[in-house]
C-alpha cells in the first residue's frame, strides 16, 4: 500500500512539474507575441530615439528572455532560428531571425551572413550601441561589395577567411591535422604507377566554371600540353560511375577512391584571394596526391610542409606547369618528394599547427561548438563587456573591422589565347563586376552615414552618380 502510494505522489509531483514548465513557455511565448503584434499593429518604423548611447536596461518582465537578457538579431539569417537563449559561458543572450526586434529595448546586435548581405534591407537608423557583426566564408564572387573598405569598416566584429578577422575562418574546411597525416585513402606508388596504363597522371573536377580566377582558362591550355582527367562539366571528357555525378557526393569513399588512384590534382580556387583556401587544396593532400595549387597568393604558410604541393605561378605558362609534371611522373624518387611529410606522418609547418591547436571550433566534431555557435558567442560576450562597462561608469569598448578582415585583389584573366567560349560563359563578367562593387560599397557608406532608411532605387542612382 505503501508502494502504491509512493507510485501516486510521484506521479502527481510529476504533472505539477509539467503543468508549470508549460504555463512558464506559454508565458515567454505571450510576451515574444506581444512585442511583435504591438510592432505589426502599429506599422513599425525604427525610431530616430535609440541612437542615444546606450540604452541597454533590463526591462524585466518575467519569463521573457529577451527582457532579460541583449537580443542579438540574424538580420541575414544563416541559422534560421525565431528565437533561442544562447548560453556563452558566463554569458546568455537571446537570438533571433525576428527583425522586428530592430526597436526592440534590449537588442544590442545584429549579425549579417556576407553572401545574403543586402542593400534593400538593413538595420537602419542604427543606434550607437548597435554592434553589427559579419560572418563571411565564401568565394568573394558572392558578394563582391564587402570586400572593399568602406564597407568592411562598417562592422565592428568578423569572422571571415582571413586570417587578420576577429575569428579567422582560414582553415574551415580541414577537420584535424590527423585527416592530413592519415593512411586511410593512400594509394601505394607502384599503384598508381600500373594505373596509368588508364588514367592520366592529372586529374581536375570542377563545375562551376570560368569563375574571377579564369582556372579554365588555364587547364583548357594545360591541357595541350598533358594529359588530363576532367570529371567535372567544367572541361569535361571523362565519366564518373552514375551514382556519383551528384554534386552532394564528393565526400562519398567512392569519389574518394577514384580520386586517390591519381598521382596529380588541379586544385585551383575560384579567387585569388590571401587565406582563402578551399577543400579544393585539402582533400588531395587527405588523400595521398600532390595537388597542384592555384588560388592564395600566401599559400606556404598554410601547407602542411615545404613540398607537399606544387604551387602554380599565374606568370609561369601552362606548357612549362606540364613539363614540370611530366618529370615528376616519370621519376619516382622525385614525386615521392611531395610526399615524404604524408609517409611520415608529420606536418612540419608550425603556423598550421599553432593555428589548428588554439581554433575554438570544430569541422564534424560533436566534442566542439561550430564556427557559427562561437562566433555568436564572441559577439554575445562583447555586447556583454560594454554592459558590464557602463555599470561601472565606464567608457564603452569598440572594435572595428580593419581592411585586410575581408580584401581580395580585383580578378584577372590570362593573357594567352582560350579559344571560342560558349555565350553563357561569364569570363568577362567579374573584372566588371568588381570595378562596380566599389562604387556600390562607396554608395552603401554614404547611406549608412546618413543613419537612415533608403530605397534601391536611391541607392542605385548614388551607384551610378558616383
Amino acid at each position: 500500500m505503501a508502494r502504491l502510494y509512493s507510485k501516486k505522489l510521484f506521479v502527481l509531483c510529476v504533472c505539477l512539474s509539467a503543468s508549470f514548465f508549460l504555463i512558464i513557455t506559454l508565458q515567454v511565448l505571450m510576451e515574444l507575441s506581444h512585442f511583435e503584434r504591438k510592432q505589426e499593429d502599429h506599422n513599425y518604423k525604427p525610431k530616430q530615439t535609440i541612437q542615444a548611447a546606450n540604452p541597454w536596461t533590463p526591462i524585466g518582465r518575467p519569463g521573457d528572455p529577451s527582457s532579460q537578457y541583449p537580443v542579438i538579431v540574424w538580420w541575414s539569417p544563416l541559422t534560421g532560428e525565431t528565437g533561442r537563449l544562447g548560453e556563452c559561458g558566463e554569458y546568455r543572450c537571446f537570438f533571433t531571425i525576428n527583425k522586428t526586434y530592430h526597436g526592440h529595448p534590449s537588442t544590442q546586435a545584429f549579425l549579417f551572413y556576407g553572401t545574403d548581405f543586402n542593400v534593400d534591407s538593413l538595420p537602419l537608423p542604427r543606434g550607437v550601441h548597435h554592434h553589427w557583426a559579419l560572418f563571411h566564408e565564401e568565394s568573394p564572387k558572392n558578394n563582391y561589395k564587402l570586400f572593399h573598405e568602406p564597407v568592411v569598416a562598417l562592422f565592428n566584429h568578423t569572422a571571415t577567411f582571413s586570417r587578420f578577422s576577429h575569428l579567422p575562418l582560414t582553415t574551415q574546411y580541414l577537420e584535424s591535422l590527423e585527416v592530413l597525416t592519415s593512411h586511410t585513402h593512400l594509394v601505394p606508388l607502384s599503384r598508381k604507377n600500373l594505373l596509368r596504363a588508364s588514367l592520366a597522371p592529372v586529374v581536375y573536377v570542377q563545375s562551376d566554371c570560368d569563375p574571377p580566377s579564369d582556372r579554365d582558362a588555364f587547364v583548357r591550355q594545360l591541357m595541350k600540353y598533358i594529359p588530363v582527367d576532367s570529371y567535372g562539366q567544367c572541361l569535361h571528357n571523362k565519366e564518373l560511375p552514375a551514382y556519383l555525378r551528384d554534386s552532394t557526393t564528393m565526400e562519398e569513399p567512392g569519389f574518394y577512391k577514384i580520386l586517390a588512384q591519381y598521382k596529380f590534382t588541379l586544385a585551383f580556387e575560384n579567387a585569388v584571394c590571401d587565406d582563402y583556401i578551399t577543400e579544393k587544396l585539402w582533400r588531395p593532400l587527405k588523400l595521398g596526391v600532390v595537388p597542384v595549387y592555384y588560388g592564395a597568393p600566401n599559400i606556404r604558410t598554410w601547407l602542411p610542409a615545404e613540398m607537399s604541393a606544387v604551387v602554380v605561378s599565374p606568370n609561369e605558362s601552362p606548357e612549362k606547369l606540364a613539363e614540370l609534371l611530366k618529370e615528376l611522373d616519370g621519376d619516382d624518387e622525385e614525386y615521392e618528394a611531395y610526399l615524404g611529410w604524408k609517409y611520415r606522418r608529420e606536418v612540419t609547418n608550425q603556423n598550421l599547427v599553432a593555428e589548428m591547436r588554439r581554433r575554438r571550433w570544430g569541422i564534424q566534431d560533436v566534442t566542439k561548438d561550430s564556427h557559427i555557435d562561437v562566433f555568436e558567442c564572441i559577439v554575445c560576450a562583447r555586447v556583454w563587456e560594454n554592459i558590464n562597462r557602463q555599470e561601472k561608469g565606464l567608457a564603452p569598448k569598440t572594435w572595428r573591422a580593419e581592411g585586410n578582415h575581408l580584401t581580395c585583389p580585383p580578378p584577372r584573366t590570362f593573357d594567352f589565347a582560350v579559344g571560342p567560349t560558349s555565350r553563357s560563359s561569364l569570363r568577362g563578367f567579374w573584372r566588371p563586376s568588381f570595378e562596380q562593387s566599389k562604387k556600390e560599397a562607396r554608395a552603401l557608406r554614404l547611406f549608412a552615414q546618413r543613419n537612415a532608411n533608403f530605397t534601391v532605387e536611391e541607392f542605385w542612382k548614388q551607384v551610378f552618380r558616383n
